[in-house]
This record gives structure tokens, C-alpha cells and sequence, in this order.
């Protein structure tokens, strides 16, 4: 039996076609950004290691026990408060550990402001510096998380830094 064609109106036989295909490109572009996201932040990889408490950036350096008898101290040399969008002195020593390279990722600890990446550069034996910035946020008290990422022959070490961000009025 032969087979009649069906008469050519124009339209799709499934009318909202086009709405699930740009739907289902937007969730997968939506996807895509957001495993892009966490390679390029690239915590995976990295031994991370608990900051020794007290920990105040704003009023001095703080440390991270790497174990083994090694160490890393950070510090931002800023003059009074940590502000945003300020050009603020980097520094990180280290003892016990021999560095290929220092960086340090500046993250939003409660809300995603991107990646902000200052690679450090090495001074003398175990001292590193560098500048960076933190980015101005709508909220008037923002945590910010600062990454020191160790990149070591062995392996990636590295410590997590919490520190607060205020807001100045004109």
C-alpha cells in the first residue's frame, strides 16, 4: 500500500519544538558555565589546611599549619580597614617548603562575585609578594575568602583567609 504524503502546511507537527530545543541550549550552556567555573578555580587538586585561630587580615598576618613542621603566613598590608576596590599589598612566607609559585584567589564567601587571581612573586627564600583588589559588591558588609594556592614539585598545598569588606559611604 502506498504511503500519502502529508500535506505541507508549513508548521512543525510539534508545535513547541523550537521552545524545548532553545530551552534545553540555555540549561545546557547554564551547565557548561557552571563546570567551567569550578575547574577554573581549581580547589580539587589542593591539599588544603585549616588557618591557625585568632585570624583578624585586618589587624595582622596570619598562619596555617602545612604539617611537617611547615608553614604559611599571609598577610595583607592594607592601612586600617580592607576596602574594596584599593590596591592592597600581598605577601605570603613560607617555612619548610620549597614553592614553584604563590597565588592567591579572592572568592565571595556567601555569594558569587567570580574569581579574582593575583599571582604572587617570589622575593627571597620563601617570600612572596604581589598586589591585589577586592571588588566593590551592592551589600554594604561583604565576606570575602582569600586562597593562598602553594604550588609545590609534591603538589598543590594551600589555606583558606576569612575576612570582611565594608562598604564606604561618600
Amino acid at each position: 500500500m502506498p504511503s500519502t504524503p502529508l500535506p505541507e502546511t508549513g508548521e512543525s507537527r510539534f508545535p513547541g519544538l523550537r521552545l524545548m530545543m532553545l530551552a534545553t541550549l540555555v540549561t545546557l550552556s547554564v551547565a557548561l558555565w557552571y563546570l567551567l567555573s569550578h575547574v577554573v578555580r581549581g580547589g580539587a587538586d589542593v591539599d588544603w589546611h585549616q588557618a591557625s585561630l585568632p585570624c583578624e587580615l585586618h589587624q595582622a598576618a596570619c598562619q596555617a599549619d602545612l604539617g611537617d613542621g611547615r608553614t604559611l603566613t599571609f598577610s595583607i598590608d592594607a592601612t586600617g580597614d580592607i576596602r574594596a576596590l584599593e590596591l592592597l599589598p600581598l605577601e605570603v612566607h613560607l617555612e619548610g617548603v620549597e614553592a614553584e609559585s604563590v597565588r592567591i584567589d579572592f572568592v565571595g564567601r556567601d555569594m558569587d562575585m567570580g574569581l579574582h587571581r593575583f599571582p604572587l612573586e617570589r622575593q627571597d627564600k620563601g617570600r612572596f609578594e604581589g598586589v591585589g583588589q577586592v571588588p566593590i559588591c551592592t551589600e554594604a558588609v561583604m565576606s570575602w575568602q582569600a586562597r593562598v594556592v602553594v604550588e609545590t614539585p609534591q603538589g598543590r598545598l594551600g589555606s583558606q583567609f576569612d575576612f570582611t569588606v565594608e562598604r564606604s559611604f561618600p
